[in-house]
């Protein structure tokens, strides 16, 4: 599909948005609302086979994220969200990169619902950052296999008010490897399925 190169070839070196300059983004923006346009999915929250799975943040806007990156000795890695359609919870996992043996992550729990046809309220349950070796963090997938056990990490583990700590997210495009959402905050992300 053109659209979607498009897309692709618009996010292509600016290492999920943290290197984009003006002008790239408002391409990107452009690419992102053509390819809206040809959702082949009108009503994202009925696809479940196509919304479940670890994605991998290729693109935001969100500067909440990209700040991640300002802070001192170190570099964001992979940003995962990972979406578990059967328990409605959502896993936001950013990778931190810095000295060696200080790696870290940090990652927000949370509990999604539908409210429209794409539309879904998410509200935070439970923040953990700290380094990825005090934790045993290999993967997303095992990551979250520990937190849904009930597992209580080294680290910052804490639990968030969700009545505080809540927001929308729009999911305007998703195909079998790429899903668009729009949040509340007026962010885009762009994600490609692991």
């Amino acid at each position: 599909m053109i659209g979607k190169a498009n897309l692709i070839d618009a996010i292509a070196g600016t290492n999920r948005g943290l290197l984009a300059s003006e002008p790239q983004k408002q391409a990107i923006l452009a690419a992102i609302a053509n390819l809206e346009d040809l959702n082949p999915t009108p009503r994202p929250l009925e696809a479940s086979n196509l919304l479940d799975g670890d994605w991998r943040l290729i693109y935001t806007s969100s500067k909440a994220l990209l700040n991640l990156d300002r802070i001192p000795l170190c570099k964001l890695g992979q940003i995962y969200q990972c979406i578990r359609v059967n328990t409605n919870s959502v896993y936001n996992i950013a990778e931190i990169y810095g000295l060696p043996y200080l790696e870290g992550l940090v990652s927000v729990a949370a509990k999604f619902e539908p409210v429209s046809e794409r539309r879904v309220q998410v509200k935070f349950q439970r923040s953990i950052v700290g380094l990825k070796r005090l934790i045993d963090y290999k993967s997303p997938a095992e990551f979250i296999q520990q937190i849904e056990s009930g597992k209580k990490f080294p680290a910052i583990d804490t639990p968030l008010n969700s009545d505080k700590q809540q927001g929308w997210l729009d999911i305007t495009y998703i195909d079998n490897d790429l899903r668009i959402g729009r949040g509340n905050e007026g962010s885009v992300f762009v994600l490609s399925k692991t």
